[in-house]
């Protein structure tokens, strides 16, 4: 007879019995539920939860979920590929524990990612977080490299009493203003202390440029528990925000005009401990494995957004001289451009610069962009790359003869473009492997199709309170 204790295929022999004790923890604190996290291939995080005394239930044989969510679309329809969005199936959640976190701004509730894992034991090939995980194995092992990454975390906040579906910016004051600050400070001040109480070290927390906007800057971290902490602080968010009676939206554009959510990426290089952006002969102090992984990068950002700006919001977000990076241009700390290369301060550069990849908005999957554009940096690593000229100022004012002697050119302006972008890289979809390059590719094709007809107002409407 089999019990809970014994070890499946899909999780690890130490899993039940770490399970337990941190059932007792957590009981012990005041804690009744766990809810189960990841996020599937529109970009929404989805969720079982279970209750404290099952967790070691979930660590030896997992939380049934069907794979069909695989191919929701984020207004819960359903597409299908050849070998998804059928009724048919089950997956095993497996939570990790080392990431089990107690949730300061939801009392009673912990949260964990998980991995999906098939009922045979096997890694889930649409499995998201494992695809991320194994790009990272990559590059360990063909290169010898790792890497510190970060999402920077964009939301508006608006009035919980404001009409149904409308958008009405809680605060009111200039862009970085005190007066916004002020006005929201209980609220960010609760937000500050869940953060530290769940173990996220924050760089910063501010007003941002369009209304009702705040940013958040997280510490790095490897790119997988990078991701996770991106879910995380949003959940975080989120909670913290409802319970000030207001109304949080992470959506790439609340409305059809002005200046959206981004969702940037922070990425750096590592070998033997070493920072491949900084100390090198290269441009700004990059090596020269530094400057292909730039390159290959930034050659393969038009398919890229179908992945990093997935919504049809997301092309409302996407439009140039809004600091969005919608042109196939880098620089030194030029915010206008993809690929924005930062040195970091005299004295820090050796742990603080990296690369900061601009045209992503948090509609995207993180693991799936994280994973990604990895993997095109490893492209471009793998061919020994180089950079075209840099760019400075905005390459909006750049001529037409001046663009195409620097390799720049615009971004996909439409999702259908950005589909047909990365249904042409034949790097990125290896990448992802056919089960998740084709559920990718569907979902954007639904997503597309749900749209069909409607203003760009309405599209925002659409996504508005989805993410």
């Amino acid at each position: 007879m089999t019990t809970p204790a014994d070890p499946v295929p899909g999780g690890r022999p130490g899993d039940v019995e770490q399970a337990t004790a941190l059932s007792g923890e957590l009981s012990g604190r005041g804690v009744h539920g766990i809810v189960l996290a990841y996020v599937d291939t529109a970009g929404i995080t989805r969720v079982k939860t279970i209750p404290t005394a099952r967790l070691a239930a979930a660590a030896a044989w997992g939380v049934g979920m069907s794979p069909v969510f695989d191919t929701f679309l984020a207004n819960d329809s359903i597409v299908t590929t050849d070998v998804l969005g059928s009724p048919d199936g089950d997956l095993r959640l497996y939570p990790d524990l080392d990431r089990l976190t107690v949730l300061a701004g939801q009392p009673g509730w912990a949260w964990a990612p998980v991995d999906r894992i098939t009922q045979e034991g096997e890694p889930h090939p649409a499995c998201s977080r494992t695809f991320l995980r194994r790009v990272v194995a990559e590059a360990a092992r063909q290169h010898g490299i790792t890497f510190r990454a970060a999402v920077e975390i964009e939301w508006a906040v608006g009035l919980g009493s404001a009409p149904d579906g409308e958008f009405v910016p809680a605060v009111s004051g200039p862009a970085y203003g005190a007066t916004r600050q002020i006005e929201l400070s209980d609220c960010t001040a609760d937000l500050l202390a869940a953060c530290a109480a769940q173990g996220v070290d924050v760089d910063q927390v501010h007003p941002e440029y369009a209304a009702g906007q705040f940013e958040i800057s997280v510490g790095a971290l490897d790119p997988v528990a990078a991701a996770d902490r991106s879910v995380l602080v949003r959940q975080t968010i989120r909670a913290v925000v409802r319970r000030h009676g207001l109304r949080v939206s992470f959506a790439p554009a609340v409305s059809a005009e002005g200046v959206g959510n981004g969702g940037h990426l922070h990425l750096s290089a590592w070998r033997d401990g070493v920072n491949l952006h900084s100390g090198g002969d290269r441009r700004y102090g990059m090596t020269a494995d530094a400057e292909s992984f730039a390159a290959g990068i930034l050659a393969h950002l038009p398919g890229l957004t179908a992945v990093t700006a997935p919504s049809p919001a997301s092309c409302l977000r996407l439009r140039p001289s809004q600091w969005a990076g919608v042109f196939t241009a880098w620089g030194r700390e030029t915010r206008e451009t993809a690929v924005r290369v930062i040195t970091g301060t005299a004295g820090l550069r050796d742990q603080a610069a990296n690369l900061e990849v601009k045209p992503v908005d948090l509609a995207a999957n993180p693991y799936l962009a994280l994973g990604c554009v990895i993997a095109a940096g490893l492209d471009g690593l793998a061919t020994s790359a180089a950079l075209p000229e840099e760019t400075t100022g905005d390459p909006a004012r750049l001529g037409a003869e001046e663009a195409a002697a620097r390799g720049v050119r615009r971004l996909p302006v439409s999702l259908d473009e950005a589909v047909a972008e990365f249904t042409g890289d034949e790097r990125l979809r290896a990448a992802l492997g056919p089960v998740l390059a084709d559920a990718v590719t569907a979902v954007r094709r639904g997503e597309i199709a749900s749209v069909a007809g409607l203003d760009d107002g309405r599209v925002a409407a659409a996504y508005r309170w989805v993410y």
